[in-house]
């Protein structure tokens, strides 16, 4: 292992491990202490976390490429555009039915079977067209930048700290899914597991293109079908009333 970290990349492995996961939970138990959660919540939800998001993904771009991690380190480069496509259309159509079987499942369930988690997620999920709009923005963030931040750079940075160990790529990856396990803990224990699985089929397809296009494409498609199939139900049930 090199433990020649920089102390501002450091900073960041800890602001992702510790600062996130807090500010996560935090925004959870404000939302769930609310009665009511309108469109001014929902709005002022969504813009904050797009600019949290750009921000954070800015800066770590920033000192990454100051400490020469270069874009092909993190994933930012196409180098085979053929598989990178084939990869991404099969991911993203795998992982989007899957979640719209999910939903689907869950949504037929009453409302105490369908447990917390999916509670706030529904609370949260845009309702009119101007929330729609926004939510578009934010689910394309989070698809760009959760990747660029787990599956870019933390895992370049993991894999430089292990360059030394024949087993580098296989651990980085296990750390990098690690710490976006430990970024949802606010979805309880499913959750975690369910997005740790997720994560590690993230990376697979970001080692085997050596391309972050595949899991940010996925990642914004699995958000949108979400948010758009839950809006839509809520839609229909009003006009049903």
């Amino acid at each position: 292992m090199n433990p020649a970290i920089p102390w501002d990349l450091g900073l960041i492995l800890a602001v992702l491990g510790i600062v996130v996961p807090w500010r996560g939970a935090v925004r959870v138990r404000r939302l769930l202490s609310r009665p009511q959660f309108g469109t001014a919540d929902r709005l002022s939800l969504y813009g904050t976390t797009i600019a949290f998001q750009w921000i954070l993904a800015f800066v770590v771009l920033w000192r990454s490429l100051s400490h020469s991690i270069g874009f092909s380190a993190l994933g930012l480069t196409v180098s085979n555009p053929v598989r990178t496509t084939w990869i991404t259309l099969i991911l993203t159509g795998v992982l989007c039915a899957g979640q719209l079987a999910s939903l689907r499942r869950i949504l037929r369930l009453s409302s105490e079977e369908r447990g917390s988690l999916f509670h706030i997620t529904e609370k949260i999920m845009p309702r009119t067209l101007v929330e729609i709009f926004v939510f578009v923005a934010l689910a394309c963030t989070a698809g760009l930048s959760e990747e660029f931040l787990y599956r870019g750079f933390l895992f370049a940075m993991f894999s430089r700290m292990l360059e030394n160990s024949p087993l580098s790529v296989a651990i980085a990856a296990l750390l990098s899914s690690i710490w976006f396990a430990v970024a949802h803990l606010y979805q309880g224990r499913r959750g975690v597991i369910t997005t740790f699985v997720v994560g590690m089929i993230f990376m697979l397809a970001r080692i085997s293109t050596a391309s972050l296009i595949p899991s940010i494409v996925a990642h914004a498609g699995v958000d949108l079908i979400a948010g758009l199939y839950i809006s839509i139900s809520y839609r229909t049930v009003r006009k049903d009333v």
